[in-house]
C-alpha cells in the first residue's frame, strides 16, 4: 500500500484569456509615433537592446513602445517579457491583449508574415519560425515549444545541407487551439480550432480541429469531451 498521500487537484479560474483589454494610454501611443518619426528601424532596434532584458515597469514600457513604432501593426495591452528577441519585427501584425514570456524568440523574414491574434498567450522561452506563421485568437502557447516553418531542401548532395535552398512552408495555429511545454510544430502544419497538442509532441501533419494529441510523433488521442464528431 502506497504512503503517497491522496493529493486532490483544484481548478481555478482563468486569468488571461478573460482579461478585458483597455486601450493604451495616449502618452504611450504618442511615445511610439514620436519615436517613428524621429528614429529609423535600425536606430529603434540599438534602442531596444538598451531595455530588453530590464524586468522593471520602465523597461516593460519602453519594450511595448518600440514594438509599435517598428511592427506592421501592434494592439492594445501587448506584454513583452525580458529576453525577448526577434528578427525583422517590422513584419509583425500582433493583436490586443498579447502576452509574450521571457526570453522568447520570433524569427520573422523580410518578406515574410508572422501574425499574432488577439489574446493570445505565448510562455516563456519559445521559439517561433515565423517566415510565414499566422496565429489564431486565443491561443495558448506552452513554455519552451516551438514552430519550425522552413527547412534546407538538402539537394544537390554534392554540398553541404545548410548550402542548399530553404523551402519556407505556411504554419497556422487556429483560434483557441493550445500548445503544451515544449512541444514542435514541423513546416506547413495546420492545428485546427480549439484543439489540444500535448506536451512535448512533435507534430508532423495537420490536427483536425477540437482534436487531442500527443507523442512523438504526435497522433490522435481523442476528441475533447464535450464533442461528438459527425462521422458522415
Amino acid at each position: 500500500m502506497s504512503d503517497k498521500p491522496d493529493v486532490a487537484s483544484r481548478v481555478v479560474e482563468a486569468v488571461h484569456g478573460l482579461r478585458q483589454t483597455q486601450p493604451d494610454p495616449d502618452f504611450e501611443t504618442g511615445l511610439s509615433a514620436f519615436l517613428g518619426d524621429q528614429y529609423g528601424r535600425d536606430a529603434l532596434l540599438e534602442l531596444y537592446a538598451r531595455f530588453a532584458m530590464g524586468s522593471g515597469a520602465f523597461d516593460s514600457l519602453m519594450r511595448r513602445v518600440i514594438f509599435r513604432s517598428v511592427a506592421l501593426r501592434c494592439g492594445n495591452g501587448l506584454q513583452v517579457g525580458s529576453g525577448v528577441g526577434f528578427k525583422h519585427l517590422e513584419t509583425f501584425d500582433i493583436g490586443d491583449g498579447v502576452f509574450i514570456g521571457d526570453q522568447t524568440y520570433i524569427q520573422g523574414r523580410y518578406d515574410g508574415q508572422c501574425i499574432i491574434g488577439d489574446h493570445t498567450w505565448i510562455g516563456p522561452k519559445s521559439y517561433f519560425d515565423a517566415r510565414d506563421l499566422v496565429i489564431g485568437e486565443y491561443v495558448g502557447w506552452g513554455p519552451g515549444a516551438k514552430v519550425l516553418g522552413s527547412t534546407h531542401t538538402g539537394q544537390p548532395t554534392d554540398v553541404p545541407i545548410i548550402q542548399t535552398d530553404l523551402e519556407i512552408k505556411p504554419v497556422r495555429i487556429d483560434d483557441w487551439a493550445d500548445i503544451g511545454t515544449n512541444a514542435v510544430l514541423l513546416p506547413g502544419v495546420t492545428i485546427g480550432r480549439g484543439s489540444i497538442v500535448g506536451a512535448g509532441a512533435v507534430v508532423t501533419k495537420d490536427v483536425p480541429p477540437l482534436a487531442v494529441v500527443a507523442g512523438v510523433p504526435a497522433r490522435f488521442v481523442r476528441w475533447r469531451e464535450d464533442y461528438e464528431k459527425d462521422d458522415e
